[in-house]
């Protein structure tokens, strides 16, 4: 079986997230959508939240699972057996930061990275925008599945 963990701490979830996801269950048996949980962090939304957003976003999905975590992201993939650990690229900068990533989780494991370009229309898309976007009351709508909602 081909599994694979898509990391983060997804406070949100936003579109460009959804984008590598979507893409992502079409390569792999199942994708483990693996909420990172750090407790030096300050999040907007709840690790509760952040885990229903996900799970009603990919509500039909059956191949998607989702997990929390702690620790190294490779000790994680060992726990349950995940030999794969997806990423999304946005630009340059993120493949320079992803890149040694990757490469530490190599020297570390046998786990493999995969990297997908997220599409073009969802490249400007990152959490830390959305939080600003929420804090400052904008309309965020059009940035995250509609399963993301601020009450």
């Amino acid at each position: 079986m081909r599994r694979a963990i898509f990391p983060g701490s997804f406070d949100p979830l936003t579109l460009g997230h959804y984008d590598i996801i979507q893409r992502g269950i079409t390569l792999f048996d199942e994708l483990i959508i693996a909420i990172g949980v750090n407790s030096d962090k300050k999040y907007m939304f709840s690790l509760e939240d952040r885990k229903r957003f996900i799970k009603e976003a990919f509500a039909n999905e059956p191949k998607i699972k989702v997990l929390t975590y702690e620790g190294l992201t490779v000790d994680f993939c060992k726990k349950i057996n995940a030999n794969f650990i997806l990423r999304g690229l946005r630009n340059p900068g993120d493949f320079e930061f992803e890149k040694a990533i990757a490469h530490t989780n190599r020297k570390l494991s046998e786990i493999e990275t995969v990297f997908l370009l997220t599409s073009s229309g969802k490249s400007y898309i990152s959490s830390s925008i959305v939080r600003d976007v929420i804090k400052n009351g904008g309309d965020y709508t059009g940035l995250v599945p509609d399963a993301v909602r601020v009450k």
